[in-house]
């Protein structure tokens, strides 16, 4: 068993130390005492995976054993083969369903080429997004990958897909992507949703491996196999025990990784039975993200008052990766991410809201004054907290700017109410913790007592981008309270 690991596993660098490990098990003598082969088959088998840490690493004992030699099947065969692992329909919305049970391999596809392109490429390649599912590929031959990931992709410039390490022949072999292939190509830019399950394996693995490494397709379904390139089973000396080995293994050149062992983590995780549905009701979200960028790039080249952070905004949005958006609320967060970003503003943000839900908007009238005088006097003393502290250490809290028209009116019981508590205090807290904002305005009167009234100041200007106006905000030369002044202290 150790002279069959060391010339056919596809990890040599993981036996040293096999062979002894091997032989001071058998010293031990503990092997030898098992008389059932069976039970024998199982302790081996626990031990070399456990040794390996590799789980496709299996003894056997088989007495009957028979080894399998598929011949070279007559072209009616192939077809009946390619028929019997193919299936093609086209869903509701032109979605195309493509089910490949079997990878066939280069001899096949070289020669059915016509047969395949007719009945399979050029059909799927009319529809406007594709469902393939390769939840029951069990079995294939990975010379066939490069032709169904060339199908994906575009004829040039080729690439490299996967490289090969052959153990027995201590050999490598590159696969890559071909410049030219029989059926019209699906492209790199129609949405591709591959369904994988538990029981999805090798070649399979391979195709969604790399479509998914190359951010051409999205995986929905369950966790693959992680099966391998190629097994053998070899007889172990002249017993009628014999190991399962890995004697082959790829390596992707685009994550220096392989799906082999762990298996091909899915984009999305559901069981396979509900993959289908959950795969249309994927591309049913990706084929609304166009129009929804293309939305909300035509609300900021029309609204956002920020016009400078507009031009690079509307570039962000031209060329964000969205290949693996996978729902509404995911579209969202990554609009945010990087809109925010490029603008510098936590205040732009992209809102996902679920069944038409109407947007809550703060009342307008929670922050105007009433009219009556009375009422007037009740809404700034329950928008206006005053305190004096300890020190003479005034206390100011508002949560909220009111709408401050009609100004005279306001002002004088704002004079009378607030400032006139604190005219005297040594310094001044503002606290403005819990303020949700208002009018502008009124910022402008509230400001105009904590400066003194000797000059104009100005304050700040609003730049009004839907109506496309400009206003500045100064102190008011007149007011009835005594001003605050700059000279005591004061802290937000």
């Amino acid at each position: 068993m150790a002279k069959i690991l060391l010339e056919n596993y596809c990890f040599p660098e993981n036996l040293a130390g096999m062979q002894e490990a091997i032989q001071q098990a058998i010293n031990s003598g503990e092997i030898l005492r098992i008389s059932d082969r069976k039970t024998l088959a199982a302790v081996l088998t626990v031990g070399v995976q456990g040794a390996l840490n590799d789980p496709r690493l299996t003894v056997s004992y088989e007495p009957n054993f028979v080894p399998v030699i598929l011949p070279s099947l007559p072209r009616e065969q192939l077809i009946r083969l390619v028929r019997n692992s193919v299936k093609v329909d086209i869903l509701e919305n032109n979605i195309g369903y493509l089910r490949i049970d079997r990878i066939i391999g280069e001899e096949t596809v070289t020669k059915l080429g016509s047969l395949l392109k007719d009945n399979i490429w050029d059909k799927v390649a009319r529809t406007s997004s594709l469902i393939f599912d390769l939840r029951y590929s069990t079995a294939g031959q990975l010379s066939g990958v490069p032709f169904i990931i060339s199908y994906f992709s575009d004829p040039e410039p080729i690439f490299h897909i996967d490289t090969v390490y052959d153990r027995p022949s201590n050999t490598t072999r590159e696969l890559w992507t071909m410049p030219s292939i029989k059926g019209e190509r699906y492209g790199k830019k129609k949405d591709v949703i591959i369904l994988t399950s538990k029981r999805t394996m090798g070649a399979a693995e391979a195709v969604a491996y790399t479509l998914k490494n190359l951010k051409r397709a999205i995986i929905v379904g369950e966790r693959s196999a992680g099966g391998s390139v190629k097994v053998r089973k070899i007889r172990i000396g002249g017993s009628e025990f014999y190991i399962t080995v890995p004697v082959a293994r790829s390596v992707s050149p685009i994550t220096g990784q392989s799906w082999e062992v762990s298996g091909i983590p899915p984009t999305v995780n559901v069981v396979s039975k509900e993959a289908v549905p959950k795969a249309k009701s994927l591309l049913a979200v990706r084929s609304a993200i166009p129009q929804v960028v293309q939305s909300i790039s035509n609300k900021i080249r029309r609204w956002y008052a920020f016009t400078d952070r507009v031009p690079p905004l509307l570039q962000q949005l031209q060329t964000m990766d969205l290949f693996s958006v996978i729902s509404e609320e995911d579209l969202a967060i990554r609009l945010n991410q990087d809109l925010q970003t490029v603008s510098d503003d936590p205040r732009l943000i992209i809102k996902y809201m679920q069944d038409n839900a109407a947007i809550e908007e703060e009342d307008p009238e929670l922050y105007k004054v009433p009219d009556d005088s009375k009422l007037l006097r009740t809404m700034i003393e329950t928008t206006f907290k005053i305190e004096i502290l300890q020190g003479n250490t005034g206390y100011l809290r508002f949560d909220k700017f009111v709408e401050f028209s009609p100004l005279i009116k306001l002002e004088e019981v704002f004079a009378k109410t607030v400032w006139e508590p604190l005219k005297d205090t040594s310094n001044l807290i503002i606290d403005l913790r819990y303020n949700t904002g208002g009018y502008s305005a009124s910022l402008a009167l509230i400001l105009s007592y904590l400066y003194d009234t000797s000059h104009k100041h100005h304050f700040f200007t609003i730049y009004d981008r839907i109506q496309n106006t400009t206003t500045a905000h100064d102190s008011y030369p007149q007011i009835t309270g005594p001003s605050y002044g700059s000279k005591r202290g004061f802290m937000c």
